[in-house]
């Protein structure tokens, strides 16, 4: 997950936006079978999100991984993901948490 964050925030940090959002949609916990896993992998995940945090950009997770409250809070913050139970649920959800997300700019 790292990676993939630290790809999209060189992409969205060449723009020129009042603000900018990293929404970042996943199942599971930070693993990376080539390298590491579990503990490395989410600090590396943690420090991904303040590399974006520090070029202005807000990193903001959406999960439907039960286990999430174990790492995402300390990934993200406590106001920085959201849990939605049921993947199906996701079409309703996502409109209505991107409004909020964006409601100042």
């Amino acid at each position: 997950m790292g990676a993939a964050i630290r790809h999209a925030t060189a992409i969205l940090s060449t723009r020129r936006t009042a603000r900018r959002l990293l929404l970042i949609l996943t199942g599971s916990k930070p693993n990376y079978l080539d390298k590491y896993e579990s503990h490395y992998g989410i600090e590396d995940t943690r420090m991904a999100i303040i590399e974006a945090r520090r070029r202005e950009l807000t990193p903001f997770c959406v999960t439907i991984d039960e286990t999430a409250g174990d790492y995402l809070q300390h990934l993200f913050g406590a106001a920085g993901y959201v849990m939605v139970r049921d993947a199906t649920m996701l079409p309703r959800v996502l409109p209505s948490l991107y409004a909020r997300l964006t409601e100042n700019i």
